[in-house]
């Protein structure tokens, strides 16, 4: 007896993109405003400067293959930006600079883009 084959399952499109400018929801930096830095996994993203956590990093020695003589890597306490939720994080739009859940719309040529809800401006990430 076999089990009837199951639909396929949609992908699930990222909303929050490296370069968007978020607003934190909950947590110790709540109403807070960054940049995205990077997505760490499908639902992580790292905002620069906030969620900061203290590391206690050691020194050690770095040798690289071209290098004769070993570096030593620089010890003590480092501020680091600790990845959040996607649920905890809504975009913040350019235009109307007001937090924003997203739409999606075809451009023209067919291509999809990320609208606002708010003002039906599509949200655009600047290449740096």
């Amino acid at each position: 007896m076999s089990r009837p084959a199951s639909p396929p399952s949609k992908t699930r499109v990222i909303d929050v993109r490296k370069g968007d400018t978020v607003l934190i929801l909950t947590g110790k930096d709540a109403s807070k405003r960054g940049t995205v830095e990077r997505i760490v996994r499908p639902d992580r993203v790292v905002i620069e400067g906030l969620n900061v956590a203290k590391k206690h990093q050691k020194p050690r020695q770095r040798t690289n293959q071209s290098d004769r003589v070993p570096q030593l890597q620089q010890g003590g306490i480092i501020d680091v930006a600790q990845p959040l939720h996607m649920s905890n994080v809504m975009i913040v739009c350019g235009r109307c600079d007001r937090p924003t859940r997203v739409a999606h719309a075809k451009a023209e040529g067919g291509k999809g883009v990320r609208v606002c809800r708010r003002c039906g401006e599509p949200l655009e990430v600047v290449a740096k």
